[in-house]
C-alpha cells in the first residue's frame, strides 16, 4: 500500500483507513477485523465490548462541558464487498487492500476500495483517538456482516445501547441527509439434473466480460448491464445448437453482475451456424449497450470438450426461467420523486455438477411492493420447475421528516455551505431500519463523503469531500442538545 494514503487530509481518517484496509474483512469472515477494532478501543484505555454475534461497541465519555448533551450512538459496518477483476490476481483473504491516489480519488488497484463503509469506521475512529474534539458522550457500535445478511444488526445484543441518537455514517453523497432506506431479501432458485455424456466433440466457452457493475441498490436505475442477462440471450440465441456444460456468473447479491462465463458443447457439422448465431446476438448486445457499457467484452473460445452436459430439457427450463426472472427497477416511488420503491438485481447463475442455482437481491421501500415482487420470482420458479428458497429478510427505515437531529444538521448544513441539503429515502439496504427495531426511540440519520462505484472494482472516495464530511460531522457533534 502507499504510504501517501494515511498523510491525506483529514489525516484522523485517512490514516486510521489504512491500518483497517490492511485487515482482511469480507462478509462473514470478520474474525480478524473484529480483533482489530477491539484492540483499537482497549488501546485506548476505553470501555470496549464484543457481543455474541461480533459487533463491537466501545464507549467514550463526553469531553469537558458536553457531559448534559444526548449521547450519540456513532454507527458503521466493519465488513466489505470483496469484488476484483478476473485477470486481478489477489488474495482476499490474506492480502490488504494496494491503495493508490488518482487526482482527488483514492481508489484500488483492481479490487474493491472498502470505502464502502471503512470510511465511515474510520471516522469512528477518529473521534474516539482525538482529544480536541468537543462531542456528548460516544457508543461508537461496528456491525459486522451488513452486506451479505445485516446480521449483526439483526442479532444485535439487547439493551446494549443507551444513546439518544443515531448517527449512521454509510451514505455515499456528502450533501444528503438519509432519513430513509429499502428493506431487502434474498431470493434463490434451485433445480437438480443428472449429467448426460456429451454427443458433440467442439466446445466454446463464452464470456462476458468488462461490465461497470455496481450496487445493486444504489446503481439499479441506472440501467447498466447485467452479465447474467447478456449471458443469457447469448444461450437463447443458440439453445437448438449447443448443450450447456457450465455456467458461473456474478459473485455477490449486492453487487450487479459484471462477469459470466459459461461452457457449451455443439456438434462440428454446426459450428458455423453457432458461430454466426453468437456473432449476430454478440453484435446486436453491443450496439444496444455502446454509450452505456463502452468496455463490454464479448468473446467466445474454442476449447477442449467436457465429457458430461445438461440435458437438453433442462437447459430450455434453465434459459427460459433466467429470461423470466426480472432485473432492474420494479416500481419507482409515487410518494418520493426519483426514488426507486422497488427494484430485483438477478446476482448469481451457476450450473454444474448436477446443480442449477440462480440468486436474486429483492428490495423495497415498502413491505407490501416487496412481497408482490417476491410472488412474482415464485411464479418464475414455478414454470422453471425450480424450487424457490427465501432468506435474510430485513425491514425498511421509514422516513421521519420531524426528526429532531435532522433539524439540527440540515440548519447546520446550511450555515456551513450555503445551501440546502438532499434530504431523500435511498435505495440501499442500511441498517438503521433493523436497529430502529431494536431502540424505537432512537433518532437517526445517515450522512458521508462521496463514494462512487461501489461494490465495484471501480470503487473510489473523493478526498475533498471526504474533508468536508470529517468537518460536518464534527461540528454536528459539538450541536448535539442537551438531554
Amino acid at each position: 500500500m502507499s504510504t501517501a494514503i494515511s498523510l491525506l487530509a483529514p489525516e484522523a481518517i485517512w490514516a486510521n483507513f489504512e491500518k483497517l484496509n490492511a485487515v482482511p474483512r469480507a462478509s462473514k469472515k470478520e474474525e480478524a477485523v473484529i480483533e482489530f477494532i477491539k484492540d483499537f478501543g482497549l488501546g485506548l484505555g476505553l470501555a470496549t465490548e464484543v457481543d455474541s454475534i461480533g459487533n463491537v461497541l466501545i464507549r467514550k465519555p463526553a469531553t469537558t462541558g458536553m457531559e448534559k448533551r444526548k449521547t450519540v450512538v456513532m454507527q458503521a459496518h466493519l465488513d466489505m464487498v470483496h469484488q476484483k477483476n478476473a485477470d486481478v490476481d489477489f488474495d482476499f483473504e490474506t492480502q490488504g487492500i494496494n491503495m493508490w491516489v488518482d487526482g482527488d480519488w483514492v481508489r484500488a488497484k483492481g479490487t474493491t476500495l472498502g470505502a464502502d463503509n471503512g470510511l465511515g469506521v474510520a471516522a469512528i475512529m477518529g473521534i474516539l483517538a482525538s482529544t480536541d474534539i468537543a462531542h456528548p458522550q460516544i457508543e461508537a457500535l461496528f456491525t459486522i456482516d451488513e452486506e451479505t445478511g445485516m446480521t449483526g444488526a439483526l442479532k444485535l445484543q439487547p439493551n446494549w445501547l443507551t444513546g439518544d441518537i443515531l448517527l449512521n455514517l454509510d451514505t455515499e453523497e456528502d450533501n444528503e441527509l438519509g432519513v430513509g432506506c429499502a428493506g431487502g431479501i434474498d431470493v434463490t432458485f434451485k433445480a437438480c439434473y443428472t449429467p448426460v455424456s456429451s454427443k458433440g466433440r467442439t466446445a466454446y466457452q463464452i464470456s462476458v466480460r468488462g461490465l461497470q457493475g455496481g450496487h445493486s441498490g444504489m446503481d439499479i436505475h441506472k440501467g447498466l448491464g447485467n452479465a447474467n442477462k447478456i449471458m443469457n440471450r447469448l444461450l437463447w440465441a443458440v439453445a437448438d445448437l449447443v448443450e450447456l456444460s457450465q455456467l458461473n456468473g456474478g459473485s455477490l447479491r449486492n453487487a450487479i453482475p459484471r462477469e459470466s462465463f459459461g461452457i457449451v458443447v455443439i456438434n462440428p457439422d454446426q459450428e458455423d451456424i453457432f458461430t454466426e448465431s453468437l456473432a449476430k446476438m454478440r453484435q446486436e448486445i453491443l450496439t444496444e449497450f455502446a454509450g452505456l457499457e463502452p468496455d463490454l467484452s464479448i468473446q467466445y473460445t474454442a476449447i477442449d470438450a467436457p465429457e458430461e452436459v445438461m440435458p437438453s430439457e433442462d437447459f430450455k427450463r434453465l434459459i427460459y426461467g433466467v429470461q423470466a426472472t426480472h432485473n432492474g427497477v420494479y416500481r419507482m416511488s409515487p410518494d418520493i420523486e426519483g426514488l426507486v420503491e422497488a427494484s430485483n438485481n438477478l446476482a448469481k447463475v451457476t450450473v454444474g455438477d448436477g446443480l442449477v442455482q440462480w440468486e436474486c437481491l429483492t428490495r423495497s421501500s415498502v413491505e407490501s411492493t416487496k412481497w408482490d415482487l417476491v410472488r412474482q420470482l415464485q411464479a418464475v420458479g414455478h414454470g422453471a420447475e425450480a424450487a424457490v428458497e427465501y432468506s435474510g429478510d430485513y425491514p425498511g427505515w421509514a422516513p421521519n421528516m420531524n426528526s429532531p437531529i435532522l433539524g439540527v444538521m440540515s440548519e447546520l448544513y446550511r450555515e456551513t455551505f450555503g445551501h440546502e441539503p438532499h434530504v431523500a429515502a435511498c435505495h440501499a439496504g442500511l441498517e438503521c431500519g433493523i436497529i430502529g427495531k431494536h431502540y424505537p426511540e432512537l433518532d437517526m440519520i445517515s450522512f458521508g463523503p462521496n463514494i462512487r462505484g461501489a461494490h465495484s472494482p471501480d470503487e473510489r472516495a473523493s478526498i475533498s469531500s471526504t474533508q468536508k464530511f470529517w468537518d460536518y460531522l464534527c461540528k454536528t457533534l459539538s450541536q448535539i442538545p442537551e438531554r
